[in-house]
């Protein structure tokens, strides 16, 4: 669009946008894109200097692209060059504050696709008769941590392979250093870097008429005339020099405190986010470098925003003294850069459904549970740049803020810390450095939130994590897949701890007020179990050990018993240590090659056992449908449940196959994955054996009530 052609679409007296009220140039290239003009590209990279207003163009666009919004816009008097064609609405998945996995996993759900691997999703989409439109919004908002680096991942992991799929038309709006990356692959026409702070893309006349629409709304002494609003306008616009956020914050300076300005002085302009701080703090009598201060917390927040009551005690230790009375002296010091947001806690714990009602899954009871918590973040992340880049440390800014907050842990107790502190506080941490010591404390892993956190940890180098660490990043995957309450995390991190040999973290979350509903009691490293059968060994013939089981060093041995040995017998390749052949048992099966052999395990304790397999005595039908406790799973999980009153009192996800299972009557589950073989002994109290006769017989596990994930039996 070249400026001539701009000046004759004005000259017909189209109406402007109504959100955006001009960027002409960059809406006609955005409809050529949108109706597949012939020489239109069919990918496009949206960008700008922070600050530029590519979000603002991307919303505007995206409320022509949907039917129903549509409806209440004037497209009519509007250039018709500048409007797309009335199509179903573009997919439009958010990266704010996601994961490149998950922007990737919103657009499977949206297409409904059928892949189970990342790679799948491109391969499907690659497959459509018909091409899809995806406009990718705010790439620079994308992952939960900011220091992670989440928006170079989108690019590389998703944006990438998406641009090059030539079933998709893709429109993104990335950060200037990123767009050329994700271009650079494509060959020429198919691909377009729109920015908007280039001459041919700049609207200095649409921000005039934005700022003059802007100062219309109060009837402020030099506002009032229209000439003199519109120069006005004018002249901040031209300041501006094409900022769109400077524009932004100098009208809102002067709307919320008109008190002190001479329209007539162009000094009191801004030309730059920084000048509006500064410029804004002098006219109300103030020192820059305090209100610098006062946002200085906000600049750091990481996710939606800093709860209210952290600002103060933050911004006091970055400043090194109380700056309690410069907050209640300097609210409209600080207005003008602020927004609230408000959000309630009830959608930070998902305490029911995930866990499958099992007894105790929710965590546990914090004080603000339920309320609605009052935060506060800057006007634009570019404003929070510009505050971050005039301390003179950054690292030592975000150690004095981890302090400060680890400090607001009551008792260090993780149940009773603020969201805000129990989620974030790892993101702080990682960019003062100091991530790898905070990850010892296994009730912060079981309270924080596990996408975030995940995230965090994922940033820093493998080989500067400690043990207990490398075990949550390994079952981050699973928990952040499941969406379990605190207490179910707590749970499956306790198996964890004590599958890599970490008994006292496992212990460690069994003190910290958690209703786990199970105790790990032992876990092998051994592959290849087909079965699991738990039996008792008889005490006739050939003793069973009865070395100390706490040594626990997994060899096999012998002595005399003289009574019968609760154990889990599992079946196992032939050839397995400490395993014996079964005379006459089964081959391999299908896809196995060799025959198999039995290897007994103590129920209780962790020791294997050298025996006789002839010895073992599995229970009858009878013992089995008496037991208090009934078991049913499908192939990656399961669930514990009463007979009597048929409440799940537990629910277990694995992170691979679950290759077999039993449950003894005293509620020892012991479960075999692709991984290895882990006991837990459950912790709800044994049901008392009913007084009246079931009414119903022939119960079965496939009877079982449907729990956690519904019944993927």
């Amino acid at each position: 669009m070249s400026a001539s052609e701009e000046g004759n679409a004005r000259a017909a007296g189209y109406a402007p946008h109504p959100y955006i009220g001009g960027r002409g140039a960059a809406l006609r290239a955005l409809a050529a894109w949108r109706m597949r003009w012939p020489g239109a590209p069919r990918v496009i990279a949206l960008t700008g200097n922070p600050g530029s207003g590519r979000s603002r163009l991307i919303t505007g666009f995206l409320m022509m692209c949907d039917p129903d919004y549509r409806k209440q816009l004037p497209l009519d008097d509007m250039d018709p060059a500048t409007v797309p064609p009335d199509l179903p609405a573009p997919a439009v998945p958010s990266p704010g504050g996601r994961t490149a996995a998950q922007v990737l996993w919103l657009l499977a759900d949206h297409f409904e696709l059928s892949a189970v691997r990342s790679e799948d999703i491109f391969t499907e989409l690659a497959g459509r008769e018909e091409p899809v439109t995806i406009v990718v919004p705010d790439v620079d908002q994308a992952g939960p941590v900011r220091a992670a680096n989440e928006p170079a991942r989108l690019i590389r992991d998703v944006l990438q392979p998406l641009a090059a799929t030539e079933t998709v038309q893709l429109l993104a709006d990335v950060p200037r250093e990123l767009a050329a990356e994700l271009t650079a692959a494509l060959p020429d026409g198919q691909a377009q870097i729109i920015d908007l702070d280039a001459p041919e893309w700049a609207d200095p006349k649409g921000l005039a008429l934005h700022a003059e629409t802007a100062l219309g709304a109060p009837e402020l002494p030099y506002t009032a005339d229209p000439s003199a609003r519109r120069a006005l306008a004018a002249a901040m616009a031209e300041r501006a020099a094409g900022d769109r956020l400077t524009l932004q914050l100098a009208v809102q300076s002067l709307l919320m405190q008109p008190e002190g300005f001479d329209p007539a002085d162009t000094s009191l302009l801004p030309g730059s986010v920084g000048e509006a701080l500064d410029l804004h703090a002098r006219r109300l009598g103030a020192d820059p470098q305090v209100l610098r201060l006062m946002l200085a917390p906000l600049a750091f927040a990481e996710g939606e925003g800093l709860p209210v009551q952290l600002i103060a005690p933050l911004a006091s230790a970055l400043a090194g003294r109380d700056m309690s009375q410069d907050f209640a002296d300097g609210m409209l010091l600080a207005a003008p850069f602020v927004q609230p947001v408000e959000t309630s806690s009830d959608d930070e714990e998902a305490e029911e459904e995930p866990d499958g009602g099992v007894p105790g899954a929710g965590s546990a009871a914090r004080p603000d549970d339920g309320a609605a918590r009052a935060l506060l973040r800057l006007v634009h992340p570019a404003l929070a740049a510009e505050i971050r880049s005039g301390l003179p440390d950054v690292r030592d800014a975000q150690t004095k803020i981890a302090m400060t907050l680890l400090e607001a842990v009551p008792q260090q107790d993780w149940s009773q810390a603020d969201p805000y502190i129990r989620d974030h506080l790892a993101a702080h941490t990682l960019e003062a450095g100091l991530l790898p010591q905070l990850l010892t404390d296994p009730g912060l892993f079981a309270h924080a939130d596990p996408v975030t956190l995940r995230a965090a940890i994922e940033a820093v180098p493998v080989e500067q994590l400690g043990a207990p660490a490398r075990t949550y990043l390994r079952t981050a995957p699973l928990l952040t897949r499941s969406q379990a309450s605190a207490t179910m995390r707590a749970a499956l991190l306790e198996s964890a701890f004590v599958e890599d040999g970490l008994a006292p973290y496992a212990q460690a979350l069994h003190a910290r007020g958690f209703a786990l509903p199970w105790r790990t009691l032992w876990s092998v490293p051994l592959a290849g179990v087909r079965a699991v059968t738990i039996a008792s060994l008889s005490p006739d013939g050939e003793g069973a050990s009865t070395a100390d089981a706490a040594e626990g060093d997994g060899s096999p041995a012998s002595g005399s018993t003289t009574a019968p040995r609760a154990v889990a017998a599992l079946l196992v390749p032939e050839g397995t240590p400490g395993s014996r052949t079964v005379p006459g048992g089964p081959d391999g099966g299908e896809g196995q090659s060799g025959g198999v052999a039995l290897l007994l395990h103590d129920l209780h304790a962790p020791q294997y056992l050298d025996a006789d397999p002839a010895r073992t005595v599995q229970p009858s039908g009878e013992e089995r449908a008496a037991a208090p406790f009934a078991l049913s799973r499908g192939a990656d999980y399961l669930r514990v449940w009463t007979r009597a009153s048929r409440e799940v009192v537990a629910a277990l996800l694995s992170d691979s196959p679950i290759t077999g299972a039993d449950l003894s009557s005293d509620g020892v589950l012991v479960v075999a994955t692709e991984r290895g073989v882990t006991a837990r002994q459950i912790l709800a109290p044994v049901p008392a054996a009913p007084t009246v006769p079931a009414q119903r017989t022939g119960t079965t596990d496939a009877d079982a009530p449907h729990g956690l994930e519904g019944d993927h039996s």
